[in-house]
């Protein structure tokens, strides 16, 4: 199946690692350029070696400053078809212990900071009649994660956000919409893991073991997967999914 992708300018946040990089490196092999950003330059540098249609950006989604500088050299070249909003998780922590700081800090990065980002590069979308916009949240906007106050609830504004957004521009050619990994097996669920371990004062496999229990699939995600259905997602042939959530999380979301 030709993708139609060949050509096409994707922008990836949170490309350094995990979920951005695999989903990166997807849309690269299927003939995207891709700018690859995220606050380590170097760490995309050094797995694009090679890679000549995929361009290392430096980027923190909590500087405005650095957001508004990737988003204007990227204006000056006729902006992007699509766009990958990823980015890291906030710290574990409870609802009742999350304070007011914490909540600005991580909902200026996480949303607030990444709506203007998307804001600005629309238009050029819209003129084209063609755009994908492609949020990668969490299966605790569906189903909320103990322990992951702040994320479970700064993602789900993103998919308010989304949902939004997409019934304003579908009739433009431009489809909006979130894709919610469930235990894909990259650093960051490493990263839970021993976070959980640590809390419960068990060892790490335990916790891994008993978390992989939880899932119909019976195992973590491969990165690889995760991305093949962003990268679909991304592609002509998807003109006509639009405003949805998608679920890749090998069946652990309970309700139908």
């Amino acid at each position: 199946m030709d993708l139609e992708l060949n050509g096409k300018r994707a922008l990836v946040l949170g490309a350094s690692r995990g979920l951005g990089m695999a989903i990166a490196k997807s849309l690269a092999a299927e003939g995207a350029t891709v700018f690859a950003a995220a606050r380590s330059r170097d760490k995309i540098a050094d797995w694009a070696q090679g890679m000549s249609n995929v361009t290392p950006l430096a980027l923190d989604l909590a500087d405005i400053g650095q957001v508004d500088s990737v988003v204007d050299d990227l204006l000056k070249d006729g902006g992007v078809d699509i766009i990958v909003n990823n980015g890291g998780g906030p710290p574990p922590g409870t609802a009742q212990t999350a304070e007011r700081g914490q909540w600005l800090t991580h909902f200026e990065a996480m949303a607030a900071n990444l709506f203007h980002l998307n804001t600005r590069l629309l238009p050029a979308m819209k003129r084209r009649e063609w755009g994908r916009i492609i949020s990668i949240t969490s299966s605790g906007v569906e189903q909320p994660i103990p322990n992951l106050a702040l994320s479970n609830g700064i993602r789900s504004a993103v998919v308010g956000w989304s949902k939004t957004l997409a019934n304003e521009v579908a009739g433009d050619g431009i489809t909006v919409n979130v894709v919610m990994p469930g235990r894909i097996h990259t650093q960051r669920v490493d990263e839970l893991d021993a976070a959980a371990a640590k809390r419960t004062e068990t060892d790490v496999t335990e916790v891994a073991a008993k978390s992989r229990a939880t899932i119909p699939a019976g195992r973590y995600g491969k990165p690889e997967e995760f991305a093949d259905v962003v990268t679909f997602l991304a592609s002509a042939r998807a003109g006509y999914v639009t405003g949805s959530k998608i679920r890749i999380d090998g069946g652990s979301i309970k309700s139908i």
